[in-house]
């Protein structure tokens, strides 16, 4: 390269901006990897996405007409079900719900292996939450999805921690500079850090139950439990965005008018004698 042209010189620079910088700390030289990073980040969830979403919408489409084909043949058989026709109406809705083909209306929930879905099952992959609700179900999604995460862990990790790198470098850069003014470097530094833990909490913690509670229609400390259980990556699975509520008021009231519409023991009986 011609000199003047400055692409040479720009690791050069960084390294002799790093040599003077306290503690080697260099933002404009940083923020260039940083980005790429998140780029090649997000390409890499971009993949899986597609991949995911190719492999199992097939089968889930599959499964969903299944499924609806066994419930309409249900309702056509029985007017109004039964104990031993209630359990098994019960295993299928359950078997299903697993499977992410519940149905309501003709729509699904959070797309299943759609767009959306396919993507926050890679996100909840690589992030290692694992929540449950959603898993590959054809033998080629599973065969990707191992090495998709074989990846995409490590990368999560090393995205997460230059992250933390740069949030940790803000802080330090907020506590030197409020420290210079106060001429209280201690004090400073309290404050900077103090002030970076409860913006963490409130953005993470605080906050998101509000928008769940308005989105999924949970209370807020069902809000705040799934968000915990979330940022700590244990992702139990009890509680997952997108999951259809409504069914299970909509099956109870279903039930509640079916067991009004059955006679009682004792009706059945004088029905049974008088004939």
């Amino acid at each position: 390269m011609a000199p003047g042209s400055g692409l040479p010189a720009f690791p050069a620079e960084c390294r002799r901006r790093a040599r003077e910088a306290p503690e080697g700390r260099v933002w404009g030289c940083a923020m260039p990897s940083t980005w790429l990073l998140l780029l090649a980040y997000l390409t890499y969830l971009a993949l899986g996405t597609g991949v995911f979403w190719l492999l199992e919408s097939p089968a889930a489409h599959d499964s969903s007409e299944r499924f609806q084909r066994d419930k309409w043949a249900l309702l056509r058989n029985f007017t109004c079900l039964d104990g031993p026709a209630l359990d098994s109406l019960i295993r299928g809705v359950i078997q299903a719900y697993q499977n992410g083909d519940i149905v309501l209306n003709n729509t699904t929930s959070m797309g299943r292996w759609e767009f959306v879905g396919s993507f926050f099952f890679s996100v909840s992959t690589i992030t290692t939450i694992g929540y449950g609700n959603l898993s590959p179900r054809t033998m080629g999604a599973r065969l990707f999805c191992i090495f998709f995460a074989l990846v995409g862990i490590p990368l999560n990790l090393v995205v997460l921690n230059r992250l933390g790198h740069l949030m940790q470098q803000g802080v330090h850069s907020c506590a030197r500079m409020l420290g210079v003014t106060w001429k209280d470097p201690a004090k400073a530094r309290w404050l900077v850090g103090s002030s970076a833990l409860l913006s963490g909490l409130l953005l993470f913690l605080l906050l998101p139950p509000l928008l769940f509670s308005h989105m999924e229609g949970w209370s807020y400390v069902e809000g705040f439990y799934f968000s915990f259980v979330t940022l700590s990556t244990v992702g139990f699975g009890d509680y997952v965005i997108g999951r259809p509520l409504l069914w299970k008021r909509s099956f109870g009231t279903v039930s509640s008018k079916c067991i009004m519409l059955s006679p009682l023991p004792s009706e059945r009986r004088d029905v049974s004698e008088e004939s």
